[in-house]
Parts: structure tokens; C-alpha cells; sequence
């Protein structure tokens, strides 16, 4: 039987010390990190996670400003708010939250924050200093997997890690992060043939695919750390309830450590959003 990690209480130890963090860069240089939420419509998964991120903030004496726009909000509207907050000095942070509605190309919303505000990690400059290992603005999800990672393994040098799942969100900013820790890296996707044999030479794998139990045991090799970053709903015996991409029950009984869902990845992501704000605002003032 395989050990939870544990993805709530990392994210809580971490939070503990970006709360310490912003004490102290208040205290002694006057600053106050900050990020700008914006959201567009009326989207319910989109309202729960803009609330938890600000809840978040509100934990570690980050200072949040809401944006609140209408399903009809234009693509020029939106551009220009992000534009005034690019040029604000008090805000650090940008988050957009995707998905925004069909008038709105989400690429030139992404484009249109400053790479230095850009916490989510999205902007092609970021993405592209992550490929030559610069890291400036991390994407969460993976930053937060990664961190798990090497607290469980400690060196993940000449580790093969498979990752299943080719998004710009996760799977390849994943891929970057663990090639950057000297790690053997395998990409599996919706075209890979023979993926079950892939995954089994893993000693790292992680899933992001969404798609509900997709990870069979037989899948895993005996030993391996499985991250779960999917978050899916399903219906179960008349009821509603969260799952991963791992069939968790079957692979704890084969993997050495396996993350939950809920309580894994997911708690990381908005920790690691808080991270990267802080970051950004020690480097917005020539503290890093």
C-alpha cells in the first residue's frame, strides 16, 4: 500500500512561509504584494476558483484586487483593463481566469500581460524562458507537482518520468521542469501507441489527461510516485463526486506515493499562485 501525499498540508506549510515572507518584505521595504483577479462572466467552476484564490490571499496578508466583467464584455474592454493594470506599480500580479467567454481570443489576453506580471506563467516569454532554463513566471501546476516531487524523492537526477498529457498548461511545462531536474522525460499523449508499456518503465508519472480512472495499476510500475494532476466529476451511486485520472484505490496498492484527489495537486496550484506573486513582486523591486 502506497503513501498519500499529502497536497493540502504541503500547500499549508508552504502558505506558512509566504505568510512569514510578506511580513517581513512589508517591515522592512514597504512592500505589500498584490495581484489583480479578473474575471469575465458568469462561468460557476470559475467564480469557486477566484474565490478560493482570494480567500488564499486574504491567509497571507496578500493583497487582492477583484475585476468583475459581464459575459458581454469586449476583447478591447478587457485588453484595456489589463493594459492600465500593467502600467499600475502597486499590482504585481495578473490573473485572468480562464475560460473567458467566445468573443474574446484568450491568446491575445495572455499576449496582453507584462511577462513581469504574469503569474499564471502562460505568456509565450515565460514559456520560452522555461525552455532554455531561465525560469521566470512558473505555470502553478507543475511548479506545485514538482515541489511535491522532490520533497518525496529528494534528487530526481536519472529518474524516468513519464508524463501523460501534452497541454501548454500542464503536461509540457511539467515535461521542462523534470528535463531541468536531469530526469529521463517521456510524453505520452492521445496518439502514443502502446502508452501502458510507456507508463510502466515510469519511476515518476504523472497524469493529466482528464479523463476519469484512466490509469489503470497495471499501468504503474512497482515503486513509482504518481502525481494526479486531473480533477474530474462524476456521477457515482446517484451522487456527484471528484476524481483524478488514476484509478487512486487500485495504483496505491502497486505505487510507493500517490497524490489524492481532491487534496493533492489541487491545494498546490493556488499555493504555488501565491508563490509566484510574491516572487514576482521581489523582482518587480530588485529583490531577488
Amino acid at each position: 500500500m502506497s503513501s498519500v501525499i499529502d497536497g493540502k498540508q504541503f500547500a499549508d506549510d508552504l502558505c506558512e512561509k509566504l505568510k512569514a515572507e510578506v511580513t517581513e518584505l512589508e517591515a522592512q521595504h514597504q512592500l505589500l504584494p498584490c495581484i489583480a483577479v479578473v474575471l469575465v462572466g458568469e462561468d460557476p467552476a470559475s467564480q469557486v476558483y477566484v474565490r478560493n484564490k482570494v480567500r488564499r490571499c486574504e491567509q497571507l496578508g496578500i493583497r487582492s484586487i477583484e475585476h468583475r466583467l459581464g459575459d458581454d464584455t469586449t476583447e478591447k474592454a478587457l485588453l484595456a483593463l489589463i493594459d492600465e493594470l500593467n502600467n499600475d506599480s502597486a499590482v504585481h500580479g495578473i490573473l485572468v481566469q480562464l475560460p473567458v467567454p467566445e468573443q474574446i481570443n484568450d491568446k491575445a489576453v495572455l499576449a496582453a500581460i507584462s511577462p513581469a506580471k504574469d503569474v499564471d506563467g502562460f505568456h509565450v516569454e515565460n514559456v520560452g524562458a522555461l525552455t532554455v532554463g531561465e525560469n521566470q513566471m512558473v505555470p502553478c501546476t507543475p511548479l506545485g507537482s514538482l515541489m511535491m516531487l522532490q520533497d518525496r524523492l529528494g534528487d530526481l537526477s536519472g529518474k524516468h518520468a513519464v508524463v501523460i498529457g501534452r497541454s501548454n498548461i500542464v503536461g509540457k511545462p511539467m515535461a521542462l521542469l523534470l528535463l531541468q531536474q536531469s530526469c529521463t522525460v517521456t510524453i505520452v499523449h492521445s496518439r502514443t501507441k502502446n502508452i501502458e508499456a510507456l507508463c510502466q518503465q515510469a519511476d515518476i508519472l504523472v497524469a493529466a489527461v482528464g479523463r476519469p480512472h484512466f490509469v489503470k495499476a497495471d499501468w504503474v510500475k512497482p515503486g513509482a510516485v504518481v502525481i494526479d494532476v486531473g480533477i474530474n466529476r462524476i456521477e457515482q451511486d446517484g451522487k456527484s463526486r471528484l476524481v483524478g485520472d488514476v484509478d487512486f484505490d487500485a495504483v496505491s496498492e502497486v505505487a510507493a506515493a500517490i497524490t489524492p484527489v481532491p487534496g493533492g495537486v489541487g491545494p498546490m496550484t493556488i499555493a504555488c499562485l501565491m508563490y509566484n506573486t510574491v516572487a514576482a513582486a521581489k523582482m518587480q523591486h530588485g529583490l531577488v
